[in-house]
């Protein structure tokens, strides 16, 4: 088998290069319908993040416990992160053992069981056990999600299909600013907020009871008429014998090297700590440049900015969650096209830029000197609007890069017999930072100031532009074959790609 690693991305068009048929995002209804079902775990990973900000509210009013107890209102939060670290933790392992499809419906289960006893809890104690259910289902799903749609999908298409799952992401944390709006005169307020969550995690199960299994991971487990079963509804019968063929190579090479693998051999093969390196440190960059300190927070920081109404401050961030949204929707068009490597890095700049706005913003703000006691209300409503525009700034260059591209890239970048294992490690990763995040944003703005904390979180961007460019490979348009050989020219040289191809062929 001879694979050209220099294979020029797809330009989304149906078009033949090099005898090779190329998809374009809607040819095939059956991968759309596909990658449509997998991502509602995505919708529920992003409505669980966002609901619980407007649900907390009305919790405090019915349980006086919490309304005094500050340590019990941050459980409350911050359970559902851990079990997802939890989740993700182990949701590798279930991955690569019993498939996708079968961790899916463990994490549809796990999610609405969750939300039916949030939603049926008598005191705050049996919240918190409902969310550390919604983690543990969230967690299995943020692992299980774009790996499913990653190995349905035709390599030129691959990242656009993966980053419809962040659209999910995305489209649930507006969806739930707005059940929290819609909800608001509604009797059981927050009953309802975290009750309803368990209907498209219900509407996820059913879907995937008729779905499929992952084709890669049936050849993997040696299931090969299923597997063809499957990829012969994705693609038409030339390239289905391209693809038959480069899956066989890669299960025989699978099975040379014993076809079973251990977290221990992630460390100890070179090309696999390379690539759990750069899929990790994606993955806790995405969350340390910012993200999630905006969208949990960011009610909080347009107050900071001078707006003190309420009713304003929920609007602006509903304003925020759409422009998250539609930046998405703009990452799945370019990702594809410009590359994952380039449209990271290009993200980076502008977050860094954004940050700078930011803190000047804040840093104008409390200074005393700049405006006169004269002009001072005036001049107040100036710089907070210049922070909102900031922030505007920052989604904008944020969601089409950062946001799409670690999940994306940690979907595509490991061998089948590890791609469960690495990822969920990799989603532990990006919890786990986004638990610091969450867990000390507001104590450094207390300790620093608002200015130097978004000066701090620019030059954590500015590291992470470093560690791209140093890092991070371009994968656009390669199939996971090629990437696997990418990484072991990157660890051994030409010599590991010769041996590899030496030791795959028939």
């Amino acid at each position: 088998v001879t694979i050209d690693l220099s294979m020029p991305g797809s330009s989304g068009l149906l078009d033949d290069v090099g005898g090779k048929k190329h998809m374009n995002f809607f040819s095939n209804r059956y991968v759309l319908a596909l990658t449509g079902a997998a991502g509602i775990g995505g919708f529920l990973f992003g409505y669980d993040t966002g609901v619980i900000s407007g649900a907390l509210l009305y919790i405090r009013d019915d349980f006086p416990a919490v309304r005094d107890n500050y340590f019990l209102q941050e459980t409350i939060v911050s359970m559902a992160l851990v079990g997802a670290i939890i989740g993700a933790a182990g949701g590798g392992w279930i991955n690569d053992t019993y498939g996708r499809r079968k961790s899916t419906l463990v994490a549809d289960m796990l999610f609405a069981l969750g939300s039916l006893v949030m939603c049926a809890a008598g005191g705050p104690y049996i919240l918190i056990l409902g969310r550390l259910l919604v983690g543990l289902g969230v967690g299995i799903a943020s692992v299980t999600a774009p790996v499913y749609i990653a190995e349905a999908a035709p390599s030129e298409i691959r990242g656009g299909l993966v980053s419809t799952n962040v659209l999910m992401i995305t489209g649930g944390q507006f969806f739930s600013y707005l059940i929290n709006l819609g909800f608001t005169e509604v009797p059981g307020t927050w009953r309802w907020m975290l009750g309803v969550a368990a209907v498209p995690a219900i509407l996820q199960f059913v879907l995937m009871l008729f779905l499929p299994e992952s084709p890669r991971w049936l050849f993997w487990k040696d299931e090969k008429a299923k597997a063809i079963s499957v990829l012969e509804k994705i693609y038409d019968s030339d390239r289905l014998e391209e693809e038959v063929e480069l899956l066989a190579s890669s299960s025989m090479h699978e099975f040379q090297s014993d076809g079973t693998g251990s977290y221990l051999d992630i460390f100890k093969s070179k090309e696999l700590r390379l690539a759990f390196f750069a899929g990790a440190g994606l993955q806790a960059f995405q969350q340390f440049t910012g993200i999630n300190t905006v969208m949990y927070y960011s009610p909080t920081i347009v107050q900071m900015a001078g707006f003190t109404s309420n009713k304003l401050a929920l609007l602006l961030s509903l304003i925020v969650a759409g422009m998250n949204a539609a930046g998405t929707i703009v990452g799945i068009y370019l990702i594809d096209r410009c590359g994952r490597r380039r449209l990271a890095l290009t993200s980076l700049a502008g977050v860094v830029v954004s940050l700078a706005i930011l803190a000047m913003a804040f840093i104008l703000q409390s200074s005393s000197d700049i405006c006169s006691n004269a002009l001072n209300g005036a001049c107040q409503g100036a710089v907070g609007w210049f922070a909102v525009a900031g922030l505007a700034l920052y989604i904008a260059f944020f969601s089409p890069g950062m946001g799409p591209v670690p999940w994306a890239v940690n979907s595509e970048i490991y061998p089948e017999a590890y791609r469960g294992m690495c990822g969920g490690m990799s989603a532990t990763v990006n919890w786990v930072s986004n638990l610091i995040v969450a867990q000390t944003f507001l104590s450094i703005v207390g300790l620093v100031g608002t200015g130097l904390t978004f000066l701090i979180i620019a030059g954590i961007a500015v590291l992470a532009f470093i560690f791209v460019a140093l890092y991070v490979p371009e994968t656009k348009g390669l199939s996971f074959e090629q990437v696997e050989l990418l990484w072991k020219e990157r660890a051994w040289g030409n010599q590991g790609n010769r041996q590899s191809l030496l030791g795959a062929a028939p």
